[in-house]
């Protein structure tokens, strides 16, 4: 086979092709299952940050251990994904006289709970009159990719849900 020969010659083109661009690809479709499977994660996240606030707010009364069982419920909320990923706060809100909101009482797992009577900040504008009561649910979820091409590094997602109570001015707790 002569040199000339070689080079006309087009068998193989098209495996030396897959061989180059096969990777690219396999690297786009990985890195796209990744950023879906973050965003399901936030998805969930969000849903059970709502579903936490949404249960204490259809409550009259509760205790450190209903609100820990409320936790375990978002954790499950957030399955496929690992709930150890996850740290969350509820806080009860009212606003004084001035319409400035307080914390009459709040509980976390893996988030230090708000001191009682302490001012909480960060709440959207006109939310509250003066004594007006809120439930408030706070959640960070750490997202861990198990491929870790796309995504090396943890992704945190901040969630935070308002709910006024249902049945009662005020949801308290009895033992927090």
């Amino acid at each position: 086979m002569g040199p000339l020969r070689f080079f006309r010659d087009r068998r193989g083109v098209a495996a030396v092709e897959f061989a180059l661009i096969a990777p690219v690809l396999i690297l786009l479709y990985m890195g796209l299952a990744e950023v879906t499977m973050a965003l399901m994660a936030e998805r969930r996240a969000g849903h059970a940050t709502a579903v936490v606030a949404d249960l204490i707010a259809q409550d009259t009364l509760t205790t450190k251990a209903e609100l820990s069982d409320t936790f375990a419920i978002a954790e499950e909320i957030l399955a496929p994904f690992a709930g150890s990923g996850m740290s969350a706060r509820v806080t009860a809100i009212r606003a004084d006289a001035n319409g400035s909101p307080k914390v009459v009482w709040s509980y976390g797992k893996g988030l230090s709970a708000y001191g009682k009577g302490a001012t909480v900040t960060g709440l959207p504008a006109n939310l509250m009159e003066p004594f007006d009561t809120l439930i408030m649910s706070e959640m960070n979820y750490s997202f861990n990719s198990t491929l870790n091409y796309a995504l090396p590094s943890a992704m945190v997602f901040k969630e935070k849900y308002y709910l006024r109570p249902r049945k009662i001015d005020m949801v308290n707790c009895t033992d927090c």
